[in-house]
C-alpha cells in the first residue's frame, strides 16, 4: 500500500526547500522501503538544490543515511525487514565490464528503485544519488541497502553513505596510504577530516592538515592531524616540504575541488608520489600545468569516486571498528536537527560552523 510521508524538496533552482507530502508505492522486484532514522546533511543535497548537478525538478533530497528496512520486494535475499541498514548509491550491477573484472568499485552502471516516488499530485520525483532519504520512508534498490551491526548510532554510521566514506576511502584505497607514509590533507570539511581519520587508520606517522579556516584545522587536530599549515597565510607547499624533510608528502589528498588547491596538492607531492582528487569541482574548472612537471615528477594522479569503496565489503568493517571505539563517527556529527531545519542547516554548512548537521526521524 502506498505510503504518505513527509520529505524535503528542492523544487527549482536556488529556491529554499519545502516540506512536502510525498508518496511511497510498496517495494517491487529488486527494490527495498526503508524508514529513515537519520540523514546527513551533505553538499552534494546543496549542489542538486542549486542546479549544480542535473535540472530535473523537483529533487526529494537527501542520501547520507540509516535507517530500518520496512518492506522487500521480490527476488530480494540479502536484506529483510527489520535489518538495520546503511543508504549508499553504489549497488553495483554485477554485470559491467567492471564489475566483470573484478573491480566493481568503478561499477558503471549502478542500480536505483525503478518505481518512481511523486509528490501527492503525482508530480515524479528525483531522488538525489538514487536515494531520496530527507523524508520518513524512501523507496530504494535493494542493493543500496548494507545491512550493518544494529547496536550503532544511526546519525553517526549514516555518514558513512557518502561524506566521511569519501574521506576514508579516499586515503584508504584510492591513495593506498600505508605504515610509515606522510600524507597531507587539503581542505578540512568533513571529507577532508575523514581522509586523516582514514590515512591515521592506514598507519600514516605524519597526517598535515592544510586549510584557510583556523577553526577547522583546531578540527583536523582533533581528527588526528599531526602539523597544520594555515593556508592564509603560510606558502602551504613550502610548509608541507619543510615538515616532510624537503621532499614533499607520500600521499596528498585534495578535499576542496579547486584547480588552485590541486595545483598545490601536485607540487607538495614527493617524487612519484600520489595526489588523490576527492573534492568535487564545478564543470567550468580547468587545470593547466606543464606537461614536463606531470612527466617529471612521476607518481599518480587519481580521482577518488566515493572513495573506491566497495559498500557490501567496507560497511560492516568500518562500522564494527566504531563500535570498538577504533573509528570516532560521533564526532563527526555536529548537530541533529529536525526534518524541516534542512534549509537552514545548508546555510550553516555554507558558513563553515559545522561538519555534519544531521537529520534524525521515527525517534
Amino acid at each position: 500500500m502506498t505510503a504518505e510521508v513527509k520529505g524535503v524538496i528542492a523544487r527549482a533552482k536556488g529556491e529554499p526547500v519545502t516540506i512536502e507530502t510525498i508518496l511511497v508505492p510498496d517495494a517491487g522486484p529488486g527494490e527495498a522501503v526503508v524508514s529513515v532514522q537519520a540523514c546527513g546533511v551533505c553538499h552534494t543535497d546543496l549542489h542538486y538544490r542549486e542546479g549544480g548537478i542535473s535540472d530535473e525538478f523537483p529533487f526529494l533530497l537527501g542520501h547520507e543515511a540509516a535507517g530500518i528496512v520496512e518492506q522487500v520486494g521480490a527476488g530480494v535475499t540479502s536484506i529483510a525487514p527489520g535489518d538495520f541498514v546503511v543508504l549508499n548509491w553504489r549497488a553495483v550491477c554485477g554485470e559491467c565490464r567492471a564489475c566483470r573484472r573484478g573491480r566493481p568499485w568503478y561499477c558503471f552502471a549502478t542500480h536505483n528503485a525503478t518505481q518512481k516516488m511523486t509528490l501527492a499530485d503525482g508530480t515524479v520525483l528525483s531522488p538525489a544519488l538514487g536515494i531520496g532519504a530527507f523524508a520518513e520512508k524512501t523507496l530504494v534498490a535493494a542493493g543500496q541497502c548494507t545491512k550493518v551491526d544494529a547496536r550503532a548510532k544511526p546519525e553517526s554510521v549514516g555518514l558513512l553513505g557518502c561524506g566521511v566514506m569519501a574521506g576514508l576511502g579516499a586515503a584508504m584505497f584510492t591513495g593506498d596510504v600505508g605504515p610509515g607514509d606522510s600524507v597531507a590533507v587539503f581542505g578540512c570539511g568533513g571529507v577532508g577530516c575523514a581522509a586523516i581519520v582514514g590515512a591515521r587508520l592506514a598507519g600514516a606517522v605524519k597526517v598535515i592538515a592544510v586549510d584557510l579556516d583556523p577553526r577547522k584545522l583546531e578540527l583536523a587536530r582533533g581528527f588526528g592531524a599531526t602539523d597544520v599549515v594555515d593556508a592564509s597565510t603560510t606558502d602551504a607547499v613550502a610548509a608541507i616540504r619543510e615538515l616532510t624533510g624537503g621532499y614533499g608528502a607520500d600521499v596528498c589528498i585534495e578535499a576542496v575541488g579547486n584547480p588552485k588547491v590541486f595545483e598545490q596538492a601536485f607540487y607538495a607531492r614527493d617524487l612519484a608520489g600520489t595526489v588523490v582528487q576527492v573534492g568535487v569541482p564545478t564543470p567550468d574548472m580547468r587545470l593547466d600545468l606543464p606537461m614536463i612537471d606531470f612527466f617529471g615528477r612521476g607518481g599518480r594522479l587519481a580521482p577518488s569516486w566515493y572513495g573506491d569503496c566497495l559498500p557490501s565489503r567496507d560497511f560492516p568493517v568500518l562500522v564494527d571498528l566504531y563500535l570498538q571505539g577504533r573509528l570516532d563517527l560521533d564526532r563527526f556529527v555536529s548537530e541533529t536537527i529536525p526534518l524541516d531545519a534542512v534549509e537552514d542547516a545548508f546555510h550553516r554548512m555554507e558558513r563553515g560552523e559545522v561538519l555534519r548537521s544531521v537529520v534524525v526521524l521515527g525517534r
